[in-house]
């Protein structure tokens, strides 16, 4: 069958994810990710793309785009091609880099376009890679805490404008919301068709793999015993750490950082 033609967003503006095939690693070194960087800029200023975040994982990509002056899927082939052509020069390889098609979604509010910039910027840090989001090198974060981009393709004013006009004020507001602890369902959770449990549901499975340690218990445990458990539970598919705070009682911060 042909695959379905992507739905155009109102405000030209998506959430784009490249993966590598078979979740394969994209990057090797940071001279791997400075290419990348390289050639988004190259098509970003040719095409005039706007960006508005972006994080290099090691084996996907985030990015938050408005379509320029050619369509976004076009734009977004030209750089997937421009970039494996170097990636297998140097690593002299062949064969498929990225998945077949890129996955993207549509950003049509205020609302949801900030919540996808945390998104981005959160990704590594729910990953366990970092301890703090401005902790990671690469993404857009940092540039945003600054307050400014060095590059043109990178456009902090767009999203900073929405905590007002004082730079100063605005760059405080933001950061406090960029950090914030939330249970944000972007593009991966959606794609993916991860079913979220129900309360009971997710008791039961929680029960389970606590063993003999009772629910009421977790909470009251020293942090050496309680984090090793919450960090099992984290990896039951379909409760959210909101979801999980509520029923173990504990803080949400508790359950995100164990």
């Amino acid at each position: 069958m042909p695959r379905e033609a992507r739905k155009r967003s109102k405000t030209s503006i998506y959430h784009v994810i490249f993966r590598g095939a078979n979740r394969q690693e994209i990057f090797h070194d940071d001279h791997d990710r400075i290419r990348f960087l390289n050639a988004l800029e190259k098509y970003a200023l040719l095409y005039e793309m706007k960006c508005y975040a972006w994080c290099l994982m090691n084996n996907h990509i985030h990015l938050l785009l408005k379509e320029g002056n050619e369509e976004i899927s076009l734009t977004l082939k030209r750089l997937a091609i421009s970039f494996v052509q170097t990636y297998h020069f140097k690593y002299r390889t062949s064969g498929h880099l990225f998945e077949d098609r890129f996955k993207s979604e549509n950003v049509e509010t205020v609302k949801y376009l900030l919540t996808v910039v945390r998104y981005i910027h959160q990704n590594p840090l729910k990953a366990r890679m970092v301890r703090s989001v401005d902790d990671w090198p690469w993404s857009s974060c940092t540039e945003y805490y600054r307050g400014y981009s060095k590059t043109k393709w990178l456009d902090c004013d767009y999203i900073l404008k929405f905590y007002g006009h004082d730079r100063r004020l605005a760059i405080g507001q933001f950061r406090e919301f960029n950090e914030r602890i939330t249970d944000d369902c972007c593009l991966e959770d959606v794609n993916d068709e991860i079913r979220r449990l129900t309360d009971d549901e997710a008791r039961v499975l929680i029960k389970r793999s606590l063993g003999v340690v009772e629910i009421a218990q977790v909470k009251s445990l020293p942090k050496e015993r309680r984090d090793p458990l919450i960090r099992e539970l984290k990896r039951i598919k379909g409760i959210s750490q909101r979801q999980m705070a509520r029923i173990l009682g504990v803080s949400q911060s508790l359950i995100f950082r164990a």
